[in-house]
């Protein structure tokens, strides 16, 4: 498969998952006018492990977020009420009360994936020189 394919794919991917989104949550201008909404998403489905996950709330009810459903292994939802962002300026230090990722960043696996390729081809290299290939 050609990486224009394989990024058109992982496009697609990406748009029917956000369809998906927009699709499984659904808000009227009351839930809007009290409440903010999150998705906190793992490029590594950690949501599966229940004791990630537990950690994620945990660390979400810093920020007054308080957990409305799990999705699926890579991304749950959020919300808090609104007033909560006068609290914002005295959460603990390093906490991002908008942040949408848990754990590695999708950038950060592809250069963790592209490094370990071109590590894998380096030290095959380096062994078909050493036996004289």
């Amino acid at each position: 498969m050609s990486s224009a394919a394989v990024a058109a794919a992982a496009a697609q991917a990406a748009r029917t998952r956000q369809q998906e989104e927009e699709d499984m949550t659904r808000y009227d201008p009351q839930d809007l006018s009290q409440w903010e909404f999150k998705i906190l998403r793992s490029h590594t489905n950690q949501f599966r492990n229940p004791q990630a996950l537990q950690r994620a709330i945990t660390e979400e009810r810093q920020g007054d977020w308080e957990l409305l459903e799990k999705f699926d292994e890579s991304r749950v939802r959020f919300r808090r009420p609104i007033s909560a962002r006068q609290q914002d300026a005295s959460r603990p230090q390093g906490y991002d009360p908008y942040r949408t990722t848990y754990g590695i960043s999708e950038t950060n696996m592809v250069l963790w994936v592209v490094g370990g390729i071109l590590l894998f081809f380096l030290i095959l290299v380096l062994v078909l020189n050493a036996i004289g290939v």
